[in-house]
């Protein structure tokens, strides 16, 4: 067995490999435990799970193992158990079964349930001696044992046992070893699946890829390949209706394609050439030819799937109180145990010693910590793999517990708040000139410059199906302006100092452009043949959805703080219509991890939302960073949480989910507490006399599978949780 630190670089492997001897195995609840090949974690006892998620539908084999044992457990401890409690009615009956010979009919049908049936828990409960590191089958491998080899004593040497019960021959307990043990088989059995459910989400990401790609080869041939052919570079034929086969870029055609899979936005997205494609989503009416780019491992969907798998393997710091309380619970009741069954020895009414062993029993099974052990590890896997359906990927537990008792939330505004990147807002002609006209000489002037504002100028006359006429003699003068001549007329479009420089009065053209620049917006004034012609006005629009978004997460709790580079005015202009009360303007990006320790010394819980690379140290000094997805691979490494469709709903999705999986966490452990506790004295007989009441070990263990059954069944809840 090799214990490693669990480290925080797993996410590329070279290959996924099926899953098998190879492949390394850790625990959910002790990422420090891995080894090669399949088994179970020396400190909690659990099955090991593998590190990279298997790719095939292969059933779990330790389902299918414990299953098989459920069923002879079933099979063979039913009738025993209904013989038993008909004997408590049936006086000939109950001498049969305690007669000799029915002691030894008991005996041959417990035996194969125990020493087979039971032999996993046994295993590991003595490994767990001898690691020093009791745990819930410590507790169930001394109950069913203690159970089996007391009536496997008093089948035996049923004479030594008369001397101390005044003649007569104690009860035998086959039936309660029998059917605690079928009961914790039916537990695991259930448990398993539920984990099995809770991949159920990762293996629905992998169904997602495509399996096959249609390859344009260089002679102009078409084949269609696995798509675990596909190289980077190789050009492909996604036609109508199919999935888009790896990451990649359109080189020809026009279609919209549906990305809800991955972003979770209803609306399909425009593509044409030049634009990104994401592998897994899907084509719509039109035909693309792409060129693959990131293939295998490299894709979004398989970095996506790696991501899913790591987050729900990782632990919350509650987990931890949860793992302590457990090291000191599991010898703390075997102490109990070993108290109760003392005093019903020595103070009981007769028969002592079968009380004794009998109230031994129920308090070690009873106070099985399983429900513990996975109160929290699939509350983490079913909301992480809801999270990754809802288009938010999380980088581990730890993250969602910090992100609900975050209380302020710093927003980069460009590419968060706004589009991120300008678009042509407004035309404003003078006398003579109208909004076609002025727009063609300055997208015409624009063409030959690099300046993103240009470039936002230019897409504006394209969008509106203008001409594009040439431009002659153009020429680019930094922080002034461009400019050229278009149709023997010289054009100028540019700032103030520009026009100037021309001998062109701007008065006029700036008191137009007064009124936009108050609202953060950019406007460049337009000269033909040195006569004022107009403005143009470019702005960085804001998002649509950023308004609501805004709104519910100021309900969520939150104040937000807006952060920019740009000037105090354009950002007073955007904060304003949003209602952002909080702004950091004229902030360069080295200053934007400043900003947040600022925050934080103040005493707030900080979260950053940004994109950029520039983002990237301020993503880690806050308590959590929140990568807008459309944004750069740096960002999303440095970030708790990404949000693959670059949205601000998509925060107060992540809010809703975070606090969802925390109070599901909570109630879990609340449920596997409150039961121990109630249980455990109960068992030990406090209630007996007062009330006559004992809790016999078959119903101890029903109600513990019944604990563990309730965690699950609470967390499973959280696959469906709304966070619209």
């Amino acid at each position: 067995m090799e214990h490693c630190h669990h480290d925080h670089h797993d996410m590329h492997h070279d290959t996924m490999p099926p899953v098998g001897e190879g492949t390394i195995y850790t625990c959910p609840m002790h990422p420090q435990v891995r080894q090669a090949g399949p088994g179970h974690c020396p400190i909690c006892g659990m099955t090991l799970e593998p590190v990279t998620v298997a790719l095939s539908d292969k059933p779990d084999p330790e389902l299918i193992d414990m299953t098989r044992r459920l069923w002879v457990a079933v099979i063979l401890s039913l009738p025993l158990l209904a013989a038993v409690m008909a004997a408590h009615f049936a006086l000939s009956l109950h001498m049969m079964l305690n007669g000799g010979t029915g002691r030894w009919i008991q005996l041959a049908v417990a035996t194969p349930v125990v020493l087979w049936g039971a032999w996993p828990f046994f295993e590991r409960g003595w490994k767990s001696v001898l690691n020093r590191s009791l745990n819930m089958f410590t507790l169930i491998g001394l109950g069913v044992g203690v159970a089996y080899l007391y009536s496997l004593a008093v089948t035996l040497f049923p004479d030594w046992f008369q001397a101390f019960t005044d003649g007569k021959v104690p009860e035998v307990y086959f039936e309660a070893a029998a059917t605690i043990t079928a009961l914790v088989l039916l537990g695991q059995v259930l448990e398993l699946r539920a984990r099995s459910q809770t991949n159920s989400a990762l293996r629905a990401l992998f169904d997602l890829a495509p399996k096959m790609a249609r390859l344009i080869k260089p002679d102009g041939t078409e084949a269609d390949v696995p798509v675990s052919e596909v190289k980077a570079g190789d050009v492909l034929r996604v036609r109508p209706g199919e999935k888009i086969p790896v990451d990649g870029v359109v080189t020809e055609g026009a279609s919209a394609v549906d990305q809800s899979m991955l972003t979770g936005e209803s609306m399909p997205v425009e593509k044409n050439p030049g634009d990104k494609v994401t592998g897994a989503t899907l084509n719509g009416t039109g035909s693309l030819v792409m060129r693959a780019e990131r293939v295998g491992l490299d894709t979004m969907l398989a970095q996506i799937t790696a991501m899913v798998a790591k987050a729900q393997r990782s632990r919350a710091p509650i987990q931890r109180m949860a793992d302590v309380v457990s090291g000191y619970f599991v010898p703390v009741v075997v102490g109990v145990a070993v108290v109760t069954a003392l005093a019903w020895w020595l103070w009981g009414p007769e028969p002592k010693l079968a009380y004794a062993v009998l109230n031994g029993i129920a308090v070690l099974i009873i106070a099985c910590p399983c429900a513990l052990g996975l109160a929290t590890p699939v509350s983490i896997m079913a909301g992480t793999g809801r999270a990754a359906r809802a288009g938010i990927l999380i980088r581990d537990a730890a993250a969602l517990e910090t992100f609900e008792k975050v209380d302020t939330l710093v927003i980069d505004k460009t590419g968060t708040l706004t589009e991120g990147r300008p678009k042509l807002v407004s035309l404003v002609p003078m006398k003579g000139f109208n909004e076609a006209a002025l727009l063609r000489l300055a997208a015409g002037l624009e063409r030959g410059s690099e300046h993103p504002l240009a470039a936002a100028i230019v897409r504006g006359a394209e969008d509106k199906k203008i001409e594009l006429p040439v431009a002659t003699d153009f020429q680019s003068l930094t922080g002034k302006g461009v400019t050229g001549t278009i149709d023997s007329k010289k054009i100028a479009l540019g700032n103030k100092a520009l026009l100037r420089s021309l001998n062109v009065a701007p008065e006029e053209l700036e008191t137009l452009a007064q009124p936009f620049r108050n609202e953060g917006q950019t406007a460049m004034l337009l000269a033909v043949d040195h006569q004022p012609a107009g403005i143009v006005v470019v702005a960085d629009p804001i998002k649509q959805t950023t308004p609501e978004a805004i709104k519910l997460l100021r309900q969520e709790g939150l104040s937000i703080v807006m952060l920019t580079g740009d000037n105090r005015a354009t950002a007073q202009s955007v904060a304003r219509k949003l209602g952002i009360d909080e702004i950091e303007a004229d902030v360069l990006p080295a200053r934007k991890a400043e900003v947040v320790q600022a925050l934080q010394k103040k005493g707030r819980k900080v979260a950053m939302a940004g994109d950029g690379v520039n983002d990237a140290p301020a993503l880690a000094t806050a308590e959590i960073g929140i990568a807008m997805g459309n944004g750069t691979d740096i960002a999303m490494e440095s970030a708790g949480i990404t949000l693959i469709k670059g949205d601000l709903t998509g925060i107060v999705r992540a809010r809703r989910l975070s606090r969802a999986i925390m109070n599901n966490i909570r109630q879990n452990l609340f449920f596997a507490f409150i039961y121990n506790s109630l249980g455990v004295p109960v068992a030990a007989g406090v209630l007996y006399p007062f009330f006559g009441i004992l809790l016999s070990p078959i119903i101890a263990s029903a109600a513990m599978a019944f604990s563990s059954v309730s965690v699950i069944t609470n967390s499973l809840r959280l696959r469906s949780v709304r966070l619209d």
